[in-house]
């Protein structure tokens, strides 16, 4: 592991940075980078109870922030392929199997759909998917935020409880 990248983890997970290192943590594994947040959050509050609440606060804002960035990440590459498809016309392109389905379900439910940003595997790809289809921005980030700070609720309260 290059020095900078070791250093740089090594003074995240000192205690006296322990809220910032969970919002980015939070931030970066709410994007497509395939990370969790989940045992940062819990090793802060096992070292420190208190921070219960901030933690999991903390967590959700910074992982709400991440699928907002997915969020424009998908507005942008919609626009990028539209720019693409005028300069470069082919005629038909045909849709995936159940692509289709996906994007007319995520029609269906809108901004709403975006409750369920917090699922594994499918959350961090939904709020890419939700700005590519454009639906209204701040909607979305509503539902992310509700569903965000549930997850993080639930999950780390059951750590806590468990361990």
């Amino acid at each position: 592991m290059p020095p900078f990248i070791a250093s740089t983890l090594a003074w995240l997970a000192l205690p006296s940075v322990g809220l910032p290192a969970v919002f980015l943590v939070a931030l970066m594994s709410a994007t497509l980078l395939p990370m969790g947040s989940e045992p940062a959050v819990f090793a802060l509050v096992q070292t420190q109870p208190e921070l219960f609440w901030p933690a999991v606060l903390v967590a959700a804002v910074g992982n709400t922030v991440g699928g907002a960035i997915s969020w424009w990440m998908g507005a942008g590459a919609h626009r990028t392929v539209e720019h693409w498809q005028e300069a470069h016309p082919v005629g038909h392109r045909p849709q995936g199997r159940g692509h289709g389905k996906a994007l007319a379900w995520l029609a269906r439910f809108g901004p709403k759909a975006c409750l369920l940003s917090w699922l594994p595997v499918v959350g961090d790809p939904l709020c890419a998917l939700a700005g590519w289809m454009r639906l209204p921005f701040w909607p979305c980030v509503a539902y992310m935020a509700a569903g965000k700070l549930a997850r993080y609720i639930t999950m780390t309260g059951a750590l806590v409880w468990a361990f």
